[in-house]
């Protein structure tokens, strides 16, 4: 394996086709698809509901399973790896930000992150103190023996960002974070998303068809249709 502070390159999909499906009710989602996302990136994938975007997130994510093509990130050929060594893979270097928030009601703020923390091996005591860190580091430290349900959206996803940051995984993938948020919320924790990135050392990579946030992207892919029209700095 690759020491993934080889190469600048995080990211490397080459030819990526996912089909769902067989014969006549196949449907292509993603055809031969080529992406790449470089060190300190945050590159944001944008496109129209049914164009493969969150497929493309969700196998960049070792979630599926490509059908065809090769899928590299820090030097591990992910398309080829054992489906029992995937879970490990996915702790170790990449944290998610998901659209509905994705938060355990039962959970405190503090609780929600600790628990991944604890996932990646930390002592209960370290990751509770590192959960309470990070809560501060979005700007609701005050907020960190509060439920979800006692959380505005815009707080909820702030939450989202302290947990993909627990660990300092170097890949965060993000999936429509601002999609349940309104303009101004939604821009805000993006530009957060972005600036603690940079802080941690991680790239980014943001599915969305939001294009308040597009100014905030390193590069853009657009996304149309299973296959990547137009790339823009």
């Amino acid at each position: 394996m690759n020491n993934i502070n080889e190469s600048p390159r995080v990211v490397d999909v080459n030819g990526l086709s996912k089909v769902y499906g067989s014969g006549a009710i196949a449907f292509e989602a993603l055809k031969k698809v080529d992406f790449y996302a470089d060190a300190g990136e945050f590159v944001m994938i944008s496109g129209p509901s049914g164009s493969g975007k969150t497929t493309l997130l969700s196998i960049l994510g070792c979630v599926l399973r490509p059908t065809a093509g090769r899928v590299v990130i820090f030097g591990h050929d992910v398309s080829t790896t054992r489906e029992n060594e995937l879970p490990s893979l996915r702790l170790s270097l990449i944290g998610f930000v998901f659209q509905g928030f994705n938060l355990i009601a039962s959970l405190s703020a503090s609780e929600n992150i600790a628990l991944v923390l604890r996932l990646r091996g930390w002592e209960p005591k370290q990751a509770q103190s590192e959960a309470v860190k990070l809560l501060a580091e979005v700007g609701i430290g005050e907020k960190a023996d509060s439920l979800p349900r006692d959380l505005s959206g815009g707080q909820r996803q702030r939450v989202a960002i302290a947990r993909a940051l627990a660990g300092h995984p170097p890949l965060l993938l993000a999936d429509e974070p601002t999609a349940n948020l309104d303009g101004q919320t939604g821009l805000q924790v993006t530009e957060l998303l972005k600036d603690l990135a940079a802080i941690h050392g991680s790239t980014v990579v943001v599915v969305t068809h939001d294009p308040r946030i597009h100014n905030l992207a390193d590069r853009i892919v657009q996304l149309e249709d299973g296959q990547i029209r137009k790339e823009s700095l």
